[in-house]
C-alpha cells in the first residue's frame, strides 16, 4: 500500500467522522427537542387532567344536588342521588346511585314510590341547564311521574310548576294524570273516535 492510497483512506475516515460528528450533532438536538416536546406534552396531560377533575366536579353538582334538591321536594324522607365517577377501561365513567342513611341502593333495583320517575324529571332539567348554548326553554316529557304513587304526584307536580317559572322553562307534558294537569298553564284533551285523534 502505497502513502497515496493510505492519505487517501485517512481522508475518507476524516469525511466519514465529519459526517458522524454531524450526525450526533443532528441527534443531540433531536433529542433535546423530544425532551422538550414530552415536558409540553406532560404539561398539557396534567392541565387536562385537572380541567377534568373540575368538571366532574361540576357535574356532580349539577346531578347530584339538582336531582337530590328534587326528590327532598317530593318525599318526606328522600333518597339522595350520588353521581361518582370511576375509572375502567382507562376511561371515566359516571355511576349513579341513591343513598339514605348512608347505604347505597340502585335506583332501578330497590327504590320504590317512583323515586326513579323524580330523578329521571331532575336528570333532564339539570342536562338542559348544562347545554352551552342552551336549546330553546322547552322540555317535552310523555307520562313522567306514571310510576310515582298517588300520595306524592301533589308536590311533584308542584315542583314541576315552580321550576318551571324560576328557569323560564317550558314543559309540553303528555299525561293522564288530572293533579299534574290541574297546574297546567294550558291543557289541551286528546280524544280518540274510530282512531281518529281528535285535540278538544
Amino acid at each position: 500500500m502505497t502513502v497515496k492510497d493510505i492519505r487517501t483512506q485517512l481522508d475518507q475516515r476524516k469525511g466519514r467522522k465529519n459526517e458522524i460528528e454531524e450526525l450526533v450533532t443532528s441527534l443531540t438536538e433531536h433529542i433535546k427537542e423530544q425532551k422538550r416536546s414530552l415536558r409540553r406534552h406532560e404539561q398539557a396531560r396534567e392541565i387536562i387532567k385537572e380541567v377534568g377533575l373540575k368538571t366532574q366536579q361540576e357535574l356532580q353538582y349539577h346531578i347530584s344536588d339538582i336531582t337530590s334538591l328534587a326528590l327532598e321536594a317530593v318525599f318526606p324522607d328522600p333518597y339522595e342521588l350520588v353521581a361518582e365517577f370511576v375509572e375502567r377501561r382507562n376511561k371515566s365513567e359516571c355511576d349513579l346511585y341513591f343513598t339514605r342513611d348512608g347505604n347505597k341502593v340502585d335506583p332501578i333495583d330497590a327504590s320504590g314510590g317512583g323515586a326513579v320517575d323524580i330523578a329521571s324529571f331532575a336528570l333532564r332539567v339539570a342536562s338542559w341547564s348544562m347545554q352551552t348554548p342552551r336549546s330553546r326553554p322547552t322540555i317535552i316529557l310523555d307520562e313522567p311521574f306514571r310510576f310515582l304513587s298517588e300520595q306524592y304526584k301533589e308536590p311533584a307536580s308542584m315542583m314541576v310548576k315552580e321550576l318551571s317559572q324560576k328557569l323560564g322553562l317550558q314543559f309540553i307534558i303528555i299525561t293522564h294524570e288530572p293533579v299534574l294537569a290541574s297546574y297546567a298553564d294550558k291543557t289541551f284533551e286528546v280524544t280518540m273516535k274510530r282512531k281518529i285523534s281528535k285535540v278538544n
